[in-house]
């Protein structure tokens, strides 16, 4: 599913979703976004859990330098994220007394500032004041809102066995050829017409291979829609193999000097074991 959907579906019916898989950045958008529904993205916590090791916990917004020792930041998300590493380490009693404890404290309508509400709020406190309230609630349970009770769980170890370290293998690393970035602003800035001119700059050792810009393949068999800047990225493989040196890239980079061409920077193209180990361009 696109993200941009996930987005809009979590936000008109998020009692539909209960575990939800994603990669790391579209998980931490979508994270942000969600809080919006709980009403500040100062109270969520988070956890990052893997098959072996310690857990890291912690709430799910980052540093807030602007609002720094002012009092104001809501401690919320960062102790949610302290009530999930007990109850991961099995100690579900403090883990569910504290839960409690910080619902009673929003219950009886004391808020930090990002979700005090007027109509609804009895208080606006700060993060002092808030952490207060809830240890002074200890050992209560909320009277409106679902009580809380932890899993009983088995304690995580804290210490992990050692794992046996695999040989250690060097892989065959070889350079396969070269992508060259350009700044160009030439006619129209026409990709047809800067391949043109790279096709015979390539030499004997690599051909042009395509032209990308702004990750969209222009060269060969561009759209002429495809709006392009002045940076362009130039893929050039070897034309067979071992003709992809050191010395071949630095003759090809002076041959485009020559030509007035202005290469802005350079990434080399290598395979280890044979498995390409660079990111296949749009379109190749």
């Amino acid at each position: 599913a696109l993200v941009d959907s996930m987005a809009m579906h979590l936000i008109r019916k998020p009692r539909e979703y209960d575990v939800i898989l994603t990669e790391n950045m579209f998980g931490d958008i979508l994270s942000d976004e969600i809080s919006v529904l709980g009403g500040s993205i100062g109270l969520l916590p988070s956890a990052s859990l893997g098959e072996s090791g310690p857990g890291l916990f912690e709430p799910i917004h980052g540093s807030a330098p602007d609002i720094a020792g002012q009092d104001i930041a809501n401690p919320s998300g960062m102790l949610l994220s302290a009530v999930m590493m007990l109850v991961h380490l099995g100690r579900s009693a403090p883990a569910t007394a504290i839960h409690n404890a910080w619902l009673r404290t929003l219950e009886d309508g004391l808020h930090t500032a990002d979700f005090f509400r007027a109509s609804t709020s009895r208080e606006r406190v700060g993060t002092r004041a808030f952490a207060d309230a809830v240890i002074a609630r200890l050992g209560e349970r909320p009277q409106r809102l679902p009580a809380v009770d932890a899993p009983e769980r088995e304690p995580e170890s804290l210490v992990h066995p050692a794992t046996a370290a695999e040989p250690y293998h060097a892989a065959v690393k070889q350079l396969v050829g070269v992508d060259v970035f350009l700044n160009w602003n030439g006619p129209g800035r026409d990709a047809n017409l800067l391949g043109a001119m790279l096709k015979t700059l390539a030499g004997p050792e690599f051909t042009l291979a395509l032209i990308t810009n702004r990750g969209v393949k222009v060269y060969p068999d561009g759209l002429p829609q495809t709006l392009c800047t002045d940076h362009w990225r130039c893929r050039f493989p070897a034309l067979a193999e071992g003709t992809a040196t050191p010395q071949a890239i630095a003759a090809l980079l002076l041959r485009l000097a020559a030509a007035g061409l202005d290469a802005v920077k350079t990434e080399n193209l290598y395979t280890f074991d044979g498995v390409r180990g660079y990111s296949q361009a749009q379109g190749e």
